[in-house]
């Protein structure tokens, strides 16, 4: 346990971590590095931290427990913490996690007498246990006088020795009169030293061997009680300061610790059986006995069940048995029966056979005199069938002879539809393909002239083919006039029928000739079409022609574009971003802008010159729309050229008109190249100069998008940009509410972390713009309360780089601690952030005259820094 006044050192002493030095670690990590070296596998160590914060016990290692209660064992008198974390530790490395995070949950703040003053007392508990198993004749024996347990025989029986240790820092004592304690703090100091004054009243009843201890005084006494004239080995720890001003406070703290030393514990060894382990080892043996019992007894069933269905089955085969025996005899009897049936009905087939032979030999008789009488009819029959069969022949003779003409006639009219039949699939194969020919009609033109004047020769062909048919028609008729005189009686049914064939076959003529007129109506249409289409392949090749020379005109623009873009690069990078500072009212600001060199200027504007004459040649519009392009290469070139030309005022106008600021704002958020977000961001911040482009870039989300960018990107150049495009943006009082919205003042303190000189002069300049512009609109009226610098946590950074080695930084900070401090919604933040020490160090020790009197001044009007420098003296 330490104990001593607040600022003495007790920490240090017992819970420094010392991670990268060991020999300054404290005595929490070199007694965990002791307990840990000294454990084997079998054991275990686990912690609890806790603190005792205005009477309330919190965990450290789960803050959500609060108020936890402290709990007595009535037989035992052992203290316990129901509900508290309790973390295994696995090695050392584990342990100091552990402890980082407990001290991070831990109440400190600021006094007088110490920076980082510790508003709680720390209690670390370590739970040890060790585990061994003793014989029987061992592991009873030193039980025997001081306990009643029963023997375990013929076992080993596990024999368990915990310990616990409490390693505490208590809270430094203090007076109110020198520590400044006010308000809350002052509530915890109160808090502190009435602990500890409990805990010195229990330390002076000890010592006097009073028969009253008033530990349940404190929640820390009644913790602490086995330390104090209890069953452990404590030891102290007193701290002091050796200041002479404090000569009552050590004075005190010396008496307490010799009081403590007259305080005579009683150490006890507090070793137990693992009963539980024990219990444990017995039931699962147990278990396993009764299983294997029910295992042999479920055998055992089986077993007589089957003995049983055995003894069922031979009593089912007897009966089966004497039930057989009995249906044998019965079987036998039917069938016996059965047989002489059979010979009954034997015995009368016998007879029925001999009347069916009888029956028989009548039948033959009465068949022969039937085949005697039809010889005698077919005598007969063969004499008429003669005198018919002559009549018959020269009835055939006829009909050939009528047959025959007929089958000329045929013959002739088949050949003839046979024709008509060609002539028609002819016609078909025709129409087939010109189809074809259509169709390949609009894939190239060179096919359409071959079979054209294949289809123009078909055509022809089948013009011969007609007039064959017109002469073999003419010749068919007059065979049908010569055979109309011959048959003109016989025959007449047979010509009607004819002349009703070449009707039809004269109409099937006619329109096979109407089909090959139309044929060539539609080769006259294919004609035209294919002159249409060389028509309209002219014309796109003209289109392509000309397409050909607009790229061409593109290439030569982003030749020009990228060549000027090469040669403006380093000088875009180099060159610092502009800034705004509306006219800072301090005699010395203009010192604070980047001014360039002569050499500098120089280039540039021949460099400007050389991009008005591109501008002019390619045009703004050409420019922004490369912006768009979907080639990584253009982009990068058109968005420098941009850059370049927004550093122009004259240029920024236009620039603005033609949608360059939505472009590059479209660029910020779409785009992951990182020299695209770089040179869109410092192209925003050339814009960023007038209030007309200032607004526009807040309405249109720009500010959001540089404060993603802040976190997205990794290159500092990046970070410059965008801290200068926000540090102008911050220029403008009217758009402080909007730029706090989109984590603007967040995005700087974020990008001030790279550490990059560039970036924190931007950052700087930002903030200063910010509180410049602030204090304007208060003292005019324009907006009340406390700064917006300070709600968003900025206010230590700024009071950390007043002192600055970077000599920009360090006057843009000095400059916007002033203005913070001119109003006095901000002096508490500024008194409990020691922004108030720095403001009364930069009174006497600013190297700028005009910061230096501000200060002063300040100083004197501020009542409330009046009363603070008053009370601190």
């Amino acid at each position: 346990m330490a104990y001593g006044q607040t600022g003495t050192g007790k920490t240090y002493t017992v819970g420094r971590l010392g991670k990268e030095d060991p020999s300054e670690r404290g005595i929490m990590v070199r007694s965990l590095e002791d307990i840990l070296a000294s454990t084997s596998e079998l054991d275990s160590a686990s912690v609890s931290y806790l603190q005792l914060y205005m009477e309330s016990i919190q965990d450290l290692l789960v803050p959500e427990k609060n108020n936890i209660p402290i709990v007595e064992d009535p037989r035992t008198g052992e203290v316990s913490l129901p509900g508290v974390e309790k973390v295994k530790i696995r090695d050392l490395d584990h342990f100091l996690e552990v402890i980082q995070i407990g001290e991070a949950n831990r109440h400190t703040t600021f006094t007088k007498l110490n920076t980082e003053s510790s508003r709680s007392h720390a209690i670390l508990m370590v739970y040890i246990q060790k585990a061994a198993k003793l014989k029987d004749e061992d592991a009873y024996a030193p039980f025997e006088s001081s306990t009643s347990e029963p023997r375990i025989n013929g076992r080993d029986v596990p024999l368990v020795t915990k310990s616990k240790l409490l390693i505490v820092d208590l809270a430094g004592s203090e007076r109110i009169g020198k520590s400044g304690s006010e308000g809350h703090s002052l509530e915890e100091a109160k808090s502190i030293n009435l602990s500890l004054t409990s805990l010195g009243k229990c330390i002076n009843a000890l010592a006097e061997n009073s028969p009253h201890v008033p530990t349940r005084d404190s929640k820390l006494t009644r913790l602490l009680r086995d330390s104090f004239g209890g069953s452990a080995r404590t030891s102290l720890v007193v701290t002091i300061g050796p200041s002479s001003r404090h000569h009552s406070e050590t004075s005190s703290t010396i008496m307490f610790g010799q009081r403590a030393m007259k305080v005579e514990n009683m150490i006890k060894l507090k070793e137990e059986f693992d009963y539980e382990s024990h219990s444990r080892n017995l039931e699962h043996r147990l278990d396993h006995l009764i299983t294997e019992i029910e295992r042999r007894d479920s055998y055992v069933k089986e077993m007589e069940l089957k003995l049983k269905r055995c003894q069922d089955s031979l009593e089912d085969a007897g009966k089966r048995l004497s039930a057989c025996a009995g249906s044998v005899s019965n079987e036998r009897h039917d069938y016996e029966m059965q047989i002489r049936n059979l010979m009954a009905e034997l015995n009368l087939e016998k007879e029925r056979k001999n009347n069916v032979e009888e029956e028989v030999s009548d039948l033959r008789c009465r068949l022969d005199d039937s085949v005697h009488i039809t010889r005698q009819h077919s005598i007969e029959l063969a004499t008429l069938s003669k005198s018919h069969k002559d009549s018959l022949l020269k009835l055939e003779k006829n009909f050939k002879s009528k047959h025959a003409e007929k089958k000329f006639l045929d013959e002739e009219f088949d050949a003839i539809q046979r024709k008509m039949i060609e002539k028609d699939e002819k016609s078909m194969q025709l129409e087939l393909e010109v189809s074809t020919y259509q169709k390949v009609l609009a894939d190239t033109t060179q096919m359409y002239e071959q079979k054209i004047s294949e289809l123009i020769e078909q055509l022809d062909e089948e013009r011969k083919i007609s007039q064959g048919a017109k002469s073999e028609l003419e010749q068919l008729k007059n065979k049908i006039n010569d055979q109309k005189k011959l048959d003109q009686f016989e025959e007449q049914g047979e010509l009607i029928e004819l002349r009703k064939q070449v009707k039809e076959l004269y109409g099937h003529h006619e329109y096979a000739t109407s089909e090959l007129q139309s044929l060539q109506r539609e080769n006259e249409e294919l004609s035209n079409g294919k002159l249409k289409l060389i028509e309209e392949l002219n014309t796109l090749r003209q289109k392509l022609k000309d397409e050909e020379i607009e790229r061409k005109k593109v290439e030569v623009e982003f030749l020009k574009i990228k060549r000027v873009s090469d040669t403006n690069i380093d000088l875009l990078e180099k060159t610092q971003i502009p800034e705004k500072l509306d006219r800072v009212a301090l005699g010395e600001d203009k010192s604070l802008s980047f001014l360039m060199s002569n050499q500098v200027k120089g280039s540039m504007s021949g460099q400007r010159t050389t991009i008005s004459k591109i501008f002019e040649e390619v045009g703004l519009p050409n420019v922004l729309a490369l912006l768009k392009s979907e080639e990584l290469d253009v982009q990068i070139h058109a968005v420098k050229v941009v850059a370049n030309l927004a550093a122009e005022d004259f240029n920024q106008e236009k620039i603005v008109e033609e949608g360059g600021l939505d472009a590059l704002l479209m660029l910020l958020e779409s785009s992951e190249n990182e020299t695209i977000l770089r040179v869109a961001s410092g192209a925003i911040a050339n814009l960023a100069m007038t209030e007309t482009n200032q607004g526009l870039i807040i309405s249109k989300g720009g500010a959001q998008l540089l404060s993603a960018i802040a976190y997205r990107a990794t290159d500092p150049q990046t970070f410059r940009m965008v801290a200068g495009a926000i540090a102008n943006l911050c220029g403008n009082e009217r758009l402080h509410t909007m730029l706090k919205e989109a984590n603007a003042i967040q995005a700087l303190l974020e990008m001030a972390r790279s550490g990059q000189s560039d970036v924190l002069s931007q950052v700087a300049r930002g903030i200063a713009n910010f509180a410049k512009c602030e204090s304007r609109g208060i003292a005019q009226g324009h907006r009340k309360g406390q700064s917006l610098l300070i709600e968003d946590g900025a206010l230590p950074w700024i009071v950390s780089h007043t002192t600055s080695s970077q000599l920009s930084v360090r006057r843009h900070m000095e400059l916007a601690l002033c203005h913070l401090a001119q109003h006095e919604a901000n002096t508490r933040d500024l008194i409990s952030s020691g922004g108030l020490k720095e403001l009364i160090r930069l009174s006497h020790e600013s190297t700028r005259d005009d910061i230096r009197n501000l200060a002063k001044r300040i100083l004197t009007i501020s009542p409330a820094f009046r009363s603070e420098i008053q009370r601190s003296c």
